[in-house]
């Protein structure tokens, strides 16, 4: 049974990884598709930034994930393995059809459809945080396009008697500074997701007694309380998602840098700035936001901001569909997931 548990630790940082990579658009985008750096420059930058929020950010959102979805007298090796496996499989769906869509809803759908799979509606705390997280399924993204669009008038406020080339050529370095903010954001809210999820398992009570007597390098596994943060949790969920991220998801960066409106570093100056504020704002207040929508708010902003034909608006409905199914479908694939395991592994039921 301990070897199953880690095992299942081991997924949840591949599932913090497959984040990295499926959501490197969130951070990489705007600043590729202007040109200002390379692709291989841009995960890099990324990737350094996804990590050192570590050491800035907290970890009141872990906090919330690891104890504010599912009753943790619902929670069991099986549920956390069919939560993290409907979340991988959706990602990975959205991933190949280049569909931003969003890596933190579908963790906390399947964590809800897994519980409620295994131990029916009741295993369910429906509360602040469901509330908070499905309002921020609008909220985020409108506040990301406000403020694209409010930072994009007051530059050009500023600008408005400099040439566009000026603009660009002072917007270019510019823009480093905001993708590294935005990639600090991006790290600092997505792998306390995959922190949660981890001490969610490791403070089950079906889980934690298994550790409790053990003595040795096993001993880093007990977890006494969902609100305990382990620093090797901390270290390996910023690790798993800066090498994701410096792997890159190619086809959802083409989607956001080029396909949604186009943009010029001025534009994805305002983008990131703006995005970046909206999620580092969720993160304080320990709310689990969705970097992809927030991002992808942020950058409808900035391109209505120029003039509202020059945003793709068919594709962006078609992402807001994506993102609306996000938590039913990956909740679905994760209850199916649960049943299956629970037939197989009668050990890992809570």
């Amino acid at each position: 049974m301990e070897a199953y548990v880690i095992a299942i630790v081991v997924i949840a940082l591949v599932f913090d990884f497959i984040n990295g990579f499926h959501d490197s658009a969130n951070s990489i985008a705007t600043i590729v598709g202007t040109r200002v750096l390379g692709p291989f420059q841009a995960v890099l930058w990324a990737a350094v930034f996804n990590f050192a929020a570590l050491f800035t950010v907290g970890t009141a959102v872990a906090k919330a994930v690891s104890s504010g979805y599912v009753d943790q007298s619902a929670v069991g090796a099986n549920v956390i393995a069919a939560a993290l496996t409907g979340a991988i499989i959706w990602n990975l769906i959205t991933w190949w059809f280049g569909i931003p869509s969003s890596s933190s809803h579908a963790l906390i759908g399947g964590f809800g459809g897994a519980a409620v799979a295994s131990a029916g509606i009741g295993a369910l705390k429906w509360g602040s945080k469901w509330i908070e997280t499905l309002s921020a399924i609008a909220l985020s993204p409108a506040l990301g396009a406000l403020l694209g669009l409010t930072l994009m008038v007051l530059v050009y406020r500023l600008f408005q008697r400099s040439a566009p080339g000026k603009v660009d050529k002072f917007f270019r370095p510019a823009q480093l500074a905001s993708s590294a903010l935005l990639s600090l954001a991006h790290g600092g809210n997505d792998a306390q997701k995959t922190m949660g999820i981890i001490v969610g398992l490791l403070s089950a009570p079906s889980v934690s007694r298994l550790f409790a007597d053990e003595t040795g390098p096993f001993r880093i596994f007990y977890v006494p309380t969902a609100a305990t943060i382990p620093f090797w949790v901390e270290l390996g969920a910023y690790v798993a998602i800066a090498l994701g991220t410096l792997f890159g998801g190619w086809r959802i960066v083409h989607t956001m840098g080029t396909r949604i409106t186009k943009l010029r570093p001025v534009g994805g100056f305002c983008a990131e700035t703006g995005g970046a504020i909206v999620i580092l704002a969720a993160s304080k207040l320990g709310i689990p936001v969705s970097t992809t929508h927030t991002i992808t708010g942020s950058i409808v902003g900035v391109g209505a901001a120029n003039r509202v034909r020059a945003v793709r608006w068919g594709l962006a409905g078609n992402i807001v569909w994506a993102w609306i199914v996000t938590i039913p479908a990956s909740g679905l694939l994760a209850a199916l997931s649960v049943l299956i395991l629970n037939a197989l592994v009668v050990a890992g039921r809570a």
